[in-house]
């Protein structure tokens, strides 16, 4: 899945082994270089309506 906007933007994350009820729940990620320093925390859902599996 490419994550979309954000600290994260244009990185893949690897959602192969998740259910399709946890892909929908989005993910909480640790992201590094977020404007509150080491061990900051974004958060991607799920875009409605966006076959083309984005975040």
């Amino acid at each position: 899945m490419e994550l979309v906007g954000g600290p994260l933007d244009g990185q893949l994350l690897d959602v192969t082994g998740l259910s399709t009820a946890e892909q929908a729940d989005g993910a909480l990620l640790i992201a590094p270089g977020s404007v509150y320093g080491p061990g900051g925390r974004a958060d991607y859902e799920p875009r409605p309506g966006c076959p083309d599996r984005r975040a």
